[in-house]
């Protein structure tokens, strides 16, 4: 399967139970129907997700940021790579047979140290022969033996190379006599005069071909001389050809810094606006650690596409994963409401007025008759208590009742003991700041232009957040400004007493008042059998909103 096979089935933005369990939920029984599915979520997870997720054994589902395809979800080209120190004949032989005309160099922890192709391989092999001479200078002797399968009859301590090759033939002990060699690499047949000859003028290497051995007396001048003797295994011609391929590929790569490479992390189609500003033909990826990846080319950006998502427990845009206009979506999965739903091909979309999207999933494994798991039908269990409140909120149905008894049934679970063990955990606030009690279940809308948030945290006893007025309501201030929202509403719930207490800030506090009006000289009052947002909260701000707006 390729990456565009890949779905991804996520709740909303912060995150509560209802979302996370929904979205593993429903995409194991989309595996279970032959897709390729990957659960998401699109934020932290509260005290009671997290709790749920550890009892039942299951893992975090991953951390979607973007529907945008990043260049480290698209198949690229593998990370062939090779070691500055590799000859560039080895680099050659490297990509004939990887069927690539780039190669890239990598310290031995794969960090990229540049780039080679075949255009700059061919430079070396088809060019002036004074282009080679630099490197054939800082080549090590060992690369000489190696690209030539040759055997070294002596080595010396360091190699006096000016980077000049001399190749000498039989008929040309009269001319030698006359010609410079001193410090040249100098390849030749065997003729033991001319061989001494050679020695003795200064060569800095002698490269001999069709050559068994030489006598111990060349050897020894050799020695004297720091000029060391290589018997090749190749050819003449061969070998005049391949000593220029024995120089380490360091020296002709395109060094890092002159590359145009990208992060394994950008997206996509940001890449290819700055594809279009250079004309290579391939460009490494590569990691925060600057550790090769991969390599990408316009047409890996051309048949990218973006992601392929199922959206579970919401189908509002605003309250979806960054650019989610963007993607395709396949399915919706929701019991909210439908606001700013739109989408370019038609879409599996199942909304039903109930308490818990997790009694939908539920239901739908029922009716594929898909066996739901002991430890998933837990999990989908604590959603629906969850979302329903225990089913004190008014957005239980008779449906959600009837699902979490067979839930329970199969999880092996009493609902009032679980209910009682899930939400000591939801509704303790020990360790978490306003802030994070703020966040940790937000959503976001938009009403006739005011723009507003309405958080909900659980707690034992609302007496306690009364109290805690002076430290609460700045801190809601605070959120409201940074966020830039028209009016930001706090709503402790507490299951126990049945009831919320609301606070209100932002340039429309006042209709947070109004929406939750408080008891005569009293500040934050129980609002008695209020405890859905989606039912009570919501539709009261609404009508307050479109009354002045």
């Amino acid at each position: 399967m390729s990456i565009h096979d890949i779905v991804y089935v996520t709740g909303h933005l912060h995150p509560d139970t209802d979302s996370i369990a929904a979205a593993i939920a429903y995409a194991f029984f989309k595996k279970a129907m032959g897709m390729r599915t990957v659960p998401c979520r699109l934020g932290k997870l509260n005290a009671e997700s997290k709790y749920l997720l550890k009892r039942f054994g299951f893992k975090e589902p991953v951390l979607l940021t973007d529907a945008r395809v990043r260049l480290s979800e698209i198949a690229l080209d593998p990370p062939n790579f090779i070691k500055p120190e590799t000859t560039i004949f080895e680099s050659l032989q490297q990509m004939n047979e990887s069927q690539h005309t780039y190669c890239g160099v990598v310290d031995d922890e794969m960090h990229l140290l540049g780039l080679v192709t075949k255009s700059d391989i061919a430079a070396v092999g088809l060019g002036d022969t004074a282009y080679n001479i630099d490197f054939i200078t800082h080549t090590p002797l060992d690369n000489f033996a190696k690209v030539l399968d040759g055997k070294i009859l002596n080595r010396v301590d360091k190699l006096h190379l000016n980077g000049k090759v001399t190749t000498v033939t039989t008929a040309d002990r009269d001319w030698l006599a006359r010609y410079e060699v001193r410090d040249r690499v100098v390849i030749m047949g065997n003729d033991q005069i001319a061989i001494r000859n050679v020695i003795r003028k200064g060569a800095g290497l002698l490269i001999l071909v069709w050559t068994d051995s030489v006598d111990d007396d060349i050897l020894e001048a050799a020695k004297a001389a720091d000029c060391p003797i290589i018997l090749s295994g190749q050819g003449a011609m061969n070998t005049s050809r391949y000593v220029y391929f024995a120089p380490p590929v360091s020296l002709i790569m395109k060094p890092a810094r002159d590359l145009v490479t990208f992060s394994g992390n950008e997206l996509a189609e940001d890449v290819g606006v700055k594809m279009l500003r250079s004309r290579y033909h391939i460009y490494p990826v590569v990691d925060m650690e600057q550790k090769l990846l991969g390599y990408a080319a316009r047409y890996h950006i051309m048949n990218a596409e973006n992601k392929q998502i199922i959206m579970v427990d919401h189908n509002e845009f605003s309250q979806s994963v960054r650019a989610i206009d963007q993607a395709r979506i396949l399915e919706v999965i929701d019991h909210h409401r439908i606001n700013d739903f739109r989408s370019s091909s038609p879409v599996a979309f199942r909304n039903e007025i109930i308490g818990s999207t997790a009694t939908i999933v539920a239901t739908i494994y029922r009716e594929n008759q898909i066996p739901i798991p002991p430890n998933l039908a837990g999990l989908l269990l604590g959603a629906v208590l969850s979302d329903t409140m225990n089913f004190h909120s008014p957005t239980t149905t008779e449906k959600d009742i009837k699902t979490a008894h067979i839930l329970a049934a199969m999880a092996d679970l009493d609902i009032d003991e679980f209910a009682q063990e899930m939400f000591a955990v939801t509704a303790s606030t020990e360790g978490r700041s306003i802030s994070e009690m703020i966040n940790a279940d937000m959503k976001v809308y938009d009403i006739r232009g005011c723009k507003l948030s309405i958080s909900q945290v659980i707690v034992t006893d609302t007496a306690e957040m009364r109290r805690n007025s002076a430290e609460i309501q700045p801190e809601l201030e605070l959120f409201c400004r940074k966020k830039q929202l028209d009016l930001s509403v706090l709503v402790f719930t507490s299951i126990m007493e049945n009831g919320s207490i609301v606070y209100s800030a932002g340039n429309h506090a006042a209709w947070g008042h109004e929406a939750f009006p408080d008891k005569p000289e009293e500040e934050h009052s129980l609002q008695k059998d209020l405890l859905s947002r989606k039912q009570q909260i919501l539709p009261r701000i609404t009508d307050v909103v479109n009354l002045y707006s």
